[in-house]
């Protein structure tokens, strides 16, 4: 019915304050978590709006290609500058440590997405500007197998870039929250942390394709973060002198209430009206998020709370 982009990468610790941070400087070499972030930063800027311009392009063409003779022709959409994501993704690829696969990862995706954004910027161009009207979709033809081919490489490589950054970004994270934990024990930093965590780990289950979603793995990361929820706020109220943003709080709990709301769909097989089947349906997806318990509207509230944790959780 339609197609869900999961954005389940963020900058891992961003939101730290700044003594905790480990940014790169003269006085030591990158880690691990630093090498990760231009490609982090990439797959966030880059491949929702890739995809976004293959659904709306999907959405009025047929599979043999355009014809000219289409009801609606909305053309599609052109993508983000590639020029910072290639330079800072040349430049950690040559840093330390060396980590093959995500270098080999990496340069597979920056290709791809290099490939793609010049023609998809021809593509808008002739379509935005109505040249079909003027070659009976002469260009529009000889366009199509190359944009396909296009998205299909693109799709790939972010497939694997993602796959590779997901795993090291766990091991990164999962590190980090340790060592919080033996320096400060469970306090707001740690809570947080666990949030954001077990919330990533949610989207992975329960975000994307709704036919797929397998509540034996949902039910249980659904628990786990709510308890991670729960925690925080129990915390936060125990120790009022250790401040935690309302509007974090907020964006936490709206994504725990979009992900039992989907689960509830799922669980209870609950069918979408026929004003939902058409906010789903439309050009990308676009007004997906407006329908309660679909995957659209939890990816928005995940990013919500992406948002909330990059502007900091406790200002």
């Amino acid at each position: 019915m339609f197609r869900t982009i999961v954005l389940a990468l963020v900058a891992v610790f961003a939101a730290l304050p700044a003594s905790a941070q480990q940014q790169p400087t003269a006085a030591r070499e990158p880690t691990l978590g630093d090498k990760l972030q231009p490609y982090i930063a990439c797959i966030n800027r880059l491949s929702a709006r890739t995809f976004e311009s293959e659904g709306r392009y999907k959405s009025w063409v047929g599979k043999n290609g355009p014809t000219g003779k289409e009801r609606i022709i909305y053309g599609l959409y052109t993508i983000y500058d590639t020029k910072d994501c290639r330079e800072r993704v040349a430049k950690i690829a040559a840093s330390p440590p060396s980590v093959p696969e995500l270098e080999k990862a990496g340069a597979d995706y920056v290709a791809a997405v290099t490939t793609i954004e010049p023609m998809l910027k021809d593509a808008n161009d002739y379509y935005d500007q109505k040249n079909y009207l003027d070659d009976k979709m002469a260009k529009g033809r000889e366009l199509h197998p190359k944009l396909i081919s296009a998205w299909e490489t693109f799709g790939k490589a972010d497939r694997s870039l993602r796959d590779v950054v997901q795993r090291l970004n766990d091991q990164v994270q999962d590190e980090q929250i340790a060592d919080i934990e033996k320096r400060e024990g469970r306090k707001m930093r740690w809570h947080v942390l666990t949030l954001m965590s077990k919330a990533k780990a949610l989207q992975r289950v329960e975000g994307g394709d709704q036919a797929k979603i397998d509540l034996a793995k949902v039910l249980p990361a659904l628990e786990s973060y709510e308890t991670a929820v729960v925690a925080l706020e129990k915390y936060a109220e125990a120790n009022p002198g250790e401040k935690i943003g309302s509007f974090f709080v907020s964006a936490s709990k709206s994504y725990l209430a979009s992900a039992k709301a989907l689960m509830r769909r799922v669980r209870d097989k609950v069918q979408y009206s026929q004003g939902d089947r058409m906010l789903l349906s439309g050009p990308g997806g676009g007004g997906g998020w407006m329908v309660e318990g679909s995957p659209p509207r939890l990816l928005k509230d995940y990013n919500g709370l992406i948002d909330a944790y990059n502007r900091g959780p406790t200002i």
